[in-house]
């Protein structure tokens, strides 16, 4: 999700960087990728033909499974990010023959609200470089020159856009967390552990040693119960009615997804991390996004695979080609 940009002290700004000041547009801290000095499509490119093909061989009744929600006016809404859609309505007719098409028009937030992925130019970090300029850094140490210099943003960014993404046709592990926990869903601020994902795999009979890179890696909370009351749900405004935040991963957590190089990582919750975070210096986004640019898919919802126990399965999700867009609208489906 997007987070409110604040001006930080320069001491503060290098503490978080947890760097010298010694990197170049060439050579920083977690860049260039391991996917190379140009790539912008980050854990992604472990979906591989070879992956593609095994995970098609993962299904033997084909059910079929809706891992995000109907996108709708009343859906829980990150801050004061608008959803706007009119349909114009025929009008009488008044002869016979002919016809009417209708259409819609929409304003809103195309790929930050509702079931969303972030692309990798949806949040970077301020770093001091070694020219002592401060600059937002993202994914491959794409600065913000990069994503926004010639156009300032008009028609999207310039690089690290939601069109590179590749279709997100791989193996899907579902990590049901709220299970392993005995409850139907975790409480708000609850911090999903190392050892909560370790003892989860274990009660579904998941070896952690047989999750491969490529996987898309989602996590069950049960937050999605909440859907129906975004005062709850959405945590923009956290102390502010029924707001208390929400559960999710922390450091240990995100640092245990990249170990694990995971295509993508999903929950049922508006940012997958734990909010309020516990240490604001460790944002999950950016662990995510860093070195090998696992992106993430939020506000999904998990309760018919879950009551089925299926936790493994064929995922796709289809990105929006969408030139310039810092995420995308999805219809990720889990086929078992």
């Amino acid at each position: 999700m997007f987070q409110t940009r604040t001006v930080l002290p320069s001491i503060l700004i290098l503490a978080l960087s947890g760097t010298a000041g010694a990197q170049t547009r060439e050579s920083g801290p977690w860049w260039p990728s391991p996917h190379g000095a140009d790539d912008q499509i980050g854990s992604a490119n472990y979906i591989t033909p070879a992956k593609i093909l095994t995970a098609l061989s993962i299904p033997r009744t084909g059910q079929t499974y809706e891992l995000g929600h109907v996108y709708e006016q009343g859906m829980p809404l990150y801050g004061d990010r608008p959803w706007y859609m009119h349909t114009i309505p025929a009008p009488t007719p008044t002869r016979e023959g002919g016809g009417y098409a209708h259409s819609e028009y929409f304003t809103g937030f195309i790929g930050q609200m509702g079931t969303q992925w972030d692309a990798l130019g949806h949040q970077g970090e301020y770093l001091r470089m070694a020219d002592g300029s401060i600059q937002t850094v993202y994914y491959n140490g794409f600065t913000e020159e990069d994503l926004t210099g010639q156009n300032r943003g008009l028609n999207g960014l310039e690089a690290l856009g939601a069109e590179h993404s590749k279709p997100f046709v791989t193996r899907g592990i579902l990590i049901d967390i709220a299970a392993y926990k005995g409850v139907d869903s975790l409480e708000a601020g609850y911090e999903v552990t190392v050892a909560d994902i370790r003892g989860a795999l274990e009660r579904q009979n998941i070896a952690e040693s047989s999750i491969e890179p490529g996987d898309a890696i989602f996590f069950n909370y049960g937050w999605s119960v909440n859907w129906g009351n975004p005062s709850k749900y959405n945590d923009s405004y956290v102390g502010v009615g029924d707001n208390e935040g929400s559960p999710g991963i922390a450091r240990a957590g995100a640092e245990w997804v990249v170990e694990k190089k995971a295509s993508m990582v999903g929950a049922d919750s508006c940012c997958v991390e734990v909010r309020p975070r516990p240490d604001p210096t460790a944002i999950v986004h950016h662990i995510l996004f860093r070195r090998e640019g696992v992106t993430m898919l939020e506000n999904m919802v998990f309760e018919e695979l879950a009551a089925d126990e299926v936790y493994e399965f064929l995922f796709i999700g289809l990105v929006e080609r969408i030139k310039g867009a810092t995420g995308s609208m999805m219809r990720p489906i889990a086929i078992r």
